[in-house]
């Protein structure tokens, strides 16, 4: 073969690899829907794959760009992605036309992370039956009666601050607080005490970290899962199961083997799925295999202690940087406290306006998760237009860069919770806020995350005044690489006991 075949033989591999890595890229011109242009190979999102700008900063980023633009389409290396900004159309999604969009979209790999097969993922079939027997768990009534757990547990938060306010240093309130979380989800959820504020090497906290921690390994593994989601799953077979999953299928197991054995009864997340477990008939020809039953318990300790821990120590930061508020706040706090005396009440938390104005506005400007992800169950055309999408067509609603629209929040930047007076909400989009997300498939656990929360909150500044120190981060960066929103570079304040001012 001469040279002239071999140039010739190179030529045609190059464009036929070009025309593979592009072969998806004439999608949403198609189809009339503007957007970014594609890179080959790694479609809009080579910024987010090298950890350069975190997801919501980049969605953020394309919804500003776009800004007279209902939908955007850009590309997940050669996946097309629908870009959902309008908000009509977002409430189509996750309410109207919910039944077209009941999934996720997650992928979930059995045998190579057993834990996926979570309500948070599970596509409608099993997720369906699932919730309706899991809800009971999450009502008001229920809350009524872990309140007293979650106060304790906020109580002994209070006294293990006293010991870091004594020292009179920094403390990274992300840590901090979730320790808290975990001890509160382990008390009301799973009847044991995780001790993650008492015991500096406590297992649940340590494999709580894991999780969130970006290792190298855990980083191949999801740029692995992302590029072949095939290979991924036949991984399965070889890759041995992390420490994350032994512990938790183990503790989950043996708590209700020895709740069975011991007859023991607490009404709790794990009663819940020992119920399940004794009437499987119950759930629609679902397999309910061990690792199912653990999945669930898996994602309400990820999901409860992780967001609610982001959430206080976003909110305790912004207090810091805004004293008049953190006054404010705490004045209604000890306001109470005089009216009703010194044992919180779950109808005492619901008195607290100021506190809920706090909260709302700490989750619209910090929503942990960034962006909602649903995936089509049919071909569809949008409410008012011709675009029309395929059927398993991924779309995304971003959440993040919705809360900090200067058009729905002016000033976004700016820390106001008056932006949540009764006026304020009734004059705004009901999808404008969507920290839970909304329609059938929000979150379960929001009303055990709202007290969960606020309880810690109530308790911290009751008798800690939270300020800024030289390694609080200013301004606040979003960290690339955090599942989650996160800052870069943690979140540090300082702590002074109310006495000592």
């Amino acid at each position: 073969m001469g040279p002239f075949e071999i140039l010739c033989g190179i030529a045609a591999a190059i464009f036929a690899l070009y025309y593979f890595l592009t072969s998806t890229y004439d999608f949403w011109k198609l189809r009339g829907v503007r957007g970014p242009r594609p890179i080959p190979g790694l479609g809009n999102f080579k910024d987010v794959m090298f950890n350069n700008i975190s997801a919501g900063d980049y969605l953020a980023k394309i919804y500003n760009e776009y800004k007279d633009e209902p939908l955007i389409g850009i590309f997940a290396r050669k996946t097309p992605l629908l870009i959902v900004k309008d908000l009509d159309l977002v409430k189509d999604i996750l309410i109207k036309d919910f039944a077209t969009f009941a999934d996720r979209g997650i992928p979930i790999f059995e045998k190579t992370e057993p834990l996926s097969q979570h309500l948070l993922s599970l596509e409608p079939k099993r997720w369906r039956p699932l919730r309706v027997r899991l809800s009971p768990v999450f009502t008001s009534g229920k809350l009524k009666e872990m309140f007293s757990l979650i106060s304790k547990c906020a109580d002994h938060l209070v006294e293990y601050m006293e010991k870091i306010a004594s020292k009179d240093e920094p403390v990274e309130c992300r840590e901090l607080t979730a320790k808290y979380t975990t001890d509160v989800i382990g008390n009301c959820a799973f009847g044991i005490d995780m001790n993650a504020l008492s015991d500096e090497d406590s297992e649940f906290r340590k494999m709580g970290r894991k999780v969130f921690t970006l290792t190298w390994t855990a980083l191949l593994r999801i740029r692995i899962r992302q590029v072949s989601p095939r290979l991924y799953g036949m991984l399965g077979y070889v890759l041995p199961q992390t420490d994350v999953t032994k512990f938790f299928t183990r503790v989950i197991t043996e708590n209700i083997n020895y709740r069975e054995t011991n007859n023991i009864i607490r009404n709790d997340f794990i009663d819940m799925l020992r119920e399940l477990k004794k009437h499987p008939d119950k759930l629609d020809d679902i397999d309910l295999t061990d690792t199912l039953i653990a999945s669930q318990a898996f994602v309400f300790f990820l999901a409860g202690f992780e967001t609610s821990s982001t959430t206080i120590s976003h909110a305790l930061y912004e207090l810091a940087l805004n004293q008049k508020i953190q006054d404010n706040l705490r004045e209604e706090i000890n306001e109470v406290y005089a009216k009703y005396g010194e044992d919180l009440t779950y109808d005492n938390i619901k008195e607290m306006d100021y506190l809920n104005k706090v909260f709302k506005e700490t989750l619209r400007k910090y929503p942990p998760a960034t962006f909602l992800m649903r995936q089509s169950m049919s071909s569809y055309v949008f409410d008012g237009t011709k675009i029309n999408i395929p059927k398993d067509q991924k779309v995304w609603i971003p959440v993040y860069a919705i809360h900090r629209d200067p058009s729905i929040y002016p000033k976004p930047d700016v820390f106001d919770p008056e932006r949540f007076n009764d006026e304020a909400e009734r004059s705004r989009h009901p999808m404008s806020f969507l920290p839970f997300g909304d329609g059938p498939r929000n979150c379960i656990g929001s009303r055990f995350a709202i007290y969960q929360t606020k309880v810690g909150l109530v308790k911290i500044l009751q008798n800690y005044k939270i300020v800024t120190c030289e390694k609080t981060p200013i301004p606040y960066v979003n960290n690339p690489k955090a599942f989650l929103l996160a800052p870069k570079d943690g979140l540090y304040l300082k702590i002074v006991k109310i006495n000592q001012t």
